[in-house]
Formats: C-alpha cells, sequence, structure tokens
C-alpha cells in the first residue's frame, strides 16, 4: 500500500533549456544504447524547415533515422496506429518527437505502445501500461503544451468525439528540449495559445487538491513569467529573451501539473477539442477565467497569489478577494491583447451544452479541481462563458459605431 505521506515527483530523465540544445541530442543517446529513431512531427514543421534543423544533427551524427510527419492537431486513435506501424517497419528504437502537444503526445503513445502492445484505447486512464515505454527525445516547439516533461498524453476517440487522458510513468521523455531558437518563426496566434495552455496549466496546477510545495514554486514561477513575456513573444516573435521566458514558463507549468494535476478547465476543454476540433491552448485560454471565477469562493487566497505573482509582488493593502479579482481580470485582458478568440467565434453550439458537460465530469482532469463540479455547474460554465463573448462583442461594435 502506498505510504500517503510520501510525495513522489515526475520528471524527464535529462532536460535541456537554450539556444542550440539540438545539437546535444547525439551525447544523451548514445549512453541508451538505441539505434535508429523514428521522427514524429507534422507537415506544417517539415515546410518551416524545423524538422531539417534536428534531421541535420542525425545525419552529422550518423544516427539512422524515418520520418513520420502526418500528426494533425488533437491527434486520433487513426494518427497513434499509422505512427506505431511506421515505427515498427522501420526498426526503430527510440522516438524523437519534434512540435508542440500533438507529435510529443503521439510519441508518448507509439513509445507505450512498442513496449507493452494491445490497443492505445486500453491505456485510457491512469497507470494502465505496465513496461515502460520506448525512449523518447521530446524537442518542443512551442512553449506551452508542457507534453516534453510531463507523463500525460491525450488521443482522440474519433468514433466516441471524446479526448482520452493517460497519465503514465511510462511514458516520460528520456530527454526533453527546450531550444528558443527553434519559437522564433512560431505565429503569433500559435504563441498565444500555447502560452495561455502553458498559463492554464500553472494555474490549474497552483488550484489543484493535490498541489505540493514542488508545484506550487513551479507554478507561481512559470505564471510570473508568462504575465512578463507572452504578450512580447506574441508581437514580437524574434525577441529571444521573451522566448527564452516562454520556455522556462511552459516547461515549469509542465512540471508543476504533472506533480499535481490539473482540473475543470482542461476537464471542460477537453470536450471542445473531441467535438469541435478546438485548439487546445483556445480552449484553455477562453474557459480559464470563468473556472477561476468558479473556484474563488472556495481558493481565494490562492487565487490572490496569482493575483500577486501577475504584479510580481506582494499587493500591498490588497484584500484577498480583490487581488483575486485582478488576476482573473488580469488573465481576461491577456487574451484580448493576444488575440485570443471568444467561445461564440468557435464553432461551439449552445445545444451540445448537456453532453459536453457530462462528458467532462468523466474527464479525469475533473478529479483533482479543488471543487467537486456538478453537471448544472459545468453548464453554467459554459454558458457564461458564451454570453460573455457575445456581450463583449456587441460591446465592442457599439464602441466602433460610436467613433
Amino acid at each position: 500500500m502506498k505510504n500517503s505521506n510520501i510525495v513522489e515527483l515526475f520528471q524527464p530523465a535529462h532536460t535541456l533549456i537554450g539556444n542550440g540544445s539540438i545539437g546535444e541530442i547525439p551525447r544523451f543517446m548514445g549512453s541508451v544504447g538505441v539505434k535508429r529513431a523514428l521522427v514524429v512531427t507534422d507537415e506544417g514543421l517539415v515546410k518551416l524547415g524545423t524538422v531539417k534543423l534536428v534531421t541535420d544533427v542525425l545525419d552529422n551524427n550518423n544516427v539512422p533515422y524515418v520520418v513520420y510527419d502526418k500528426v494533425e492537431p488533437n491527434p486520433s486513435v487513426r494518427i497513434v496506429n499509422e505512427a506505431y506501424k511506421a515505427y515498427k517497419d522501420s526498426g526503430a528504437d527510440f522516438l524523437v518527437a519534434i512540435g508542440g502537444g500533438s507529435p510529443i503526445d503521439v510519441a508518448k503513445a507509439v513509445s507505450v505502445l512498442a513496449t507493452n502492445g494491445g490497443d492505445i484505447r486500453d491505456y485510457e486512464g491512469v497507470a494502465k501500461s505496465q513496461k515502460p515505454g520506448a525512449p523518447i527525445v521530446a524537442i518542443n516547439t512551442t512553449a506551452g503544451t508542457g507534453s516534453e516533461v510531463t507523463r500525460a498524453y491525450v488521443v482522440t476517440d474519433e468514433e466516441k468525439k471524446i479526448k482520452m487522458v493517460m497519465v503514465d510513468n511510462n511514458c516520460m521523455a528520456y530527454l526533453a528540449i527546450d531550444d528558443p531558437s527553434l519559437m522564433v518563426g512560431m505565429p503569433p496566434a500559435l504563441t498565444a495559445a500555447t502560452g495561455m495552455d502553458a498559463l492554464t496549466h500553472a494555474v490549474e496546477a497552483f488550484l489543484s487538491n493535490a498541489h505540493t510545495p514542488f508545484s506550487d514554486g513551479a507554478a507561481i514561477e512559470a505564471i510570473r513569467l508568462v504575465s512578463k513575456s507572452l504578450k512580447r513573444a506574441t508581437h514580437f516573435g524574434r525577441d529571444i529573451q521573451a522566448r527564452t521566458d516562454m520556455c522556462w514558463a511552459e516547461y515549469l507549468a509542465g512540471l508543476a501539473f504533472s506533480n499535481s494535476g490539473l482540473g475543470l478547465v482542461h476537464a471542460i476543454a477537453h470536450q471542445l477539442g473531441g467535438f469541435y476540433h478546438t485548439p487546445h491552448g483556445v480552449a484553455n485560454a477562453i474557459l480559464l477565467p470563468f473556472v477561476m471565477e468558479y473556484n474563488a469562493p472556495y481558493r481565494t487566497k490562492r487565487v490572490a497569489r496569482i493575483g500577486q505573482a501577475w504584479f510580481d509582488a506582494e499587493t500591498e493593502g490588497v484584500s484577498d478577494d480583490e487581488s483575486a479579482k485582478l488576476a482573473i481580470e488580469k488573465i481576461r485582458t491577456l487574451s484580448r491583447e493576444i488575440g485570443i478568440p471568444y467561445l461564440c467565434d468557435t464553432p461551439f453550439d449552445m445545444k451540445d451544452i448537456p453532453i459536453l458537460a457530462e462528458n467532462a465530469l468523466k474527464d479525469a482532469c475533473a478529479a483533482n479541481n479543488y471543487v467537486t463540479a456538478t453537471k448544472q455547474d459545468i453548464e453554467d460554465i459554459l454558458m457564461n462563458a458564451y454570453v460573455a463573448g457575445v456581450v463583449e462583442k456587441v460591446k465592442s461594435a457599439i464602441e466602433e459605431e460610436n467613433k
């Protein structure tokens, strides 16, 4: 029986953060004794030339590889099966994932299947595999998902229209890399969405009912870094300092939630992704302030600390209630400043609210939310998010007309 007084921490075996860190891949993989890689990525990163920067390193060190570049956003069971077949057919014995959460999550799924077999649906939930997966080099190109550092991955079951969440120590990356030089060409919209994903990870980890001093420290520093760097990284993409700060922010946020769990934002966002293919970071950004408002009466002091981190100082003379409200408002303002859409601008359909709420309650992330939500609570959150967007758009239209 597990001793409840002992906290187990999870993180990659090795991590590199900084310009040029992809050049160190051979040094780390040589010690593992692997010989052939399956490179898992998407066509967009191939066209951008990002993948070639990594494969040049492999070529220069005589590491053979095969590229699978068909990963799509919100990767499905079909994509995982295709990638797994490519892994087996190529004779690979390790994986190099290049991209954001989608390629890295596919690599994690293939890693688990490579040593455990079966169908990826068999591994939905917590700790369902028995053996350590094939080694993964997880090269993050979007400062947001945290997938390179976490023991979680998400696969969409296209038949059931749900996102399956897997939490498994056996899928942890052997080597995680955050090289800001790979991120300078990231489009503003993607920078914004993935950055808000990182912020959501940090906030939910800090408010989780399973938080620890370790996750608290990582989460608060991640929030501070996002507050000062995401807007600049979005609007001035070649600012290497802003990109580096966001690398640290998303990595720390990933460490935080990998060790404390997430919450209701992710539980609901997964449904928007499964139903409408809403980009994960966008869904999180839209929902975050509304779930924070829902949690705030029960977690006032902790939401207030988020506000204090945002201002990089104690908010002297400000009550916890006021500091909590300021934190939520600052997050809303940041979303507007970096171009996050409203819920009413997405394919969301209000008639789906009951089934979205029902599925969110079953999502693994819901269990770590400090407040145990009801189906009605989630329906109200979705309705509030939708109506708030409509109201803001009407206000903006009136203001524009009166200019």
